[in-house]
């Protein structure tokens, strides 16, 4: 099978396609034929070796995390799934490949494109899972910084679901978009801390920080000390005292695709692109203004 592989950490030149032999299903796994993959900010981070101390990546590597397609084979044990359905969730292996096997799946539903159903894993996860940490609720006032993203738009449209207020940071550009999710928008950078102030001048009850630009300092201010603030991007976090986010959680998928096919959740895809120029989604993503999910085709 064709797939998209470093053999060195660097740049995206690194990224480069390969001829490998194709997966096989182990126990309580399921092989895709991969329609969609999802580029997220990790990958262009592993890929660049900025993860090694943290997350150390055996080399050659497959990258992507989470995948979109049809099960063409299962393995002992499967039993909820078959050959033919269509499927999304987490790869086991590297889903920048025509083929990759996966143990947490969920049924697609018909009304859901690919594209929407591989942007549902990560962003969904990490937005529940964070809301969740902070302990958000009805009533309170939420600050999101980056909340144009993927993980930014599904926060801001499951924090206001939840009854809460959300102030978002975003470029102008940005605006009208997360205005349109239920968010206030501000401006980033300089004057964050006056900015915000005006616009919440009871102060703010929790910050979630998916941009990691540096505004650690300005959220413990408006916060008047660390607690309930988290970053999932930031590497400056244990210098301030904040807790850095990463990994699992549990998140019903089923119920966020059943939300977009509802049209009650909006899922925004900011770029397409096949597997070969999976390097130009990379230099987008790195480049921290994509509106949305990133996602490479595949077939």
């Amino acid at each position: 099978m064709k797939a998209m592989r470093i053999d060195t950490f660097g740049g995206t030149d690194t990224l480069h396609e390969v001829t490998v032999a194709q997966p096989e299903p182990g126990s309580g796994q399921v092989l895709l034929r991969v329609s969609a993959v999802g580029v997220n900010p990790i990958d262009a981070k592993i890929r660049s070796g900025a993860m090694e101390a943290a997350f150390p990546t055996p080399l050659p590597a497959i990258l992507g995390i989470e995948v979109a397609g049809t099960v063409t084979a299962v393995g002992d044990g499967v039993t909820e799934f078959a050959v033919g359905d269509d499927v999304f969730g987490w790869a086991d292996s590297g889903g920048y490949a025509e083929y990759a096997t996966a143990t947490r799946v969920v049924a697609k539903p018909v009304g859901l494109s690919w594209d929407a159903a591989v942007a549902l894993p990560v962003a969904g996860q990490t937005a529940e899972r964070i809301l969740a940490l902070l302990n958000v609720t009805s009533g309170e006032t939420l600050l999101i910084h980056g909340a144009a993203g993927a993980v930014g738009t599904m926060a801001v449209q499951l924090a206001v679901a939840r009854g809460a207020t959300v102030i978002g940071t975003a470029s102008k550009a940005n605006h009208d978009y997360i205005a349109a999710l239920g968010a206030v928008p501000t401006t980033y950078g300089d004057g964050l801390v006056a900015r915000v102030r005006e616009l919440a001048p009871n102060g703010v009850d929790a910050v979630f920080d998916v941009a990691g630009k540096g505004a650690l300092p300005d959220s413990i201010e408006l916060r008047g000390g660390t607690d309930r603030i988290v970053t999932i991007a930031d590497p400056d976090a244990g210098r301030h005292g904040i807790p850095f986010s990463s990994g699992g959680g549990d998140v019903d998928l089923s119920d966020l695709a059943e939300r977009v096919v509802a049209g009650t959740l909006e899922v925004t895809i900011a770029g397409t692109y096949p597997l070969a120029d999976v390097a130009t989604a990379h230099r987008v993503i790195e480049g921290g203004h994509a509106r949305g999910k990133l996602v490479l085709t595949v077939g």
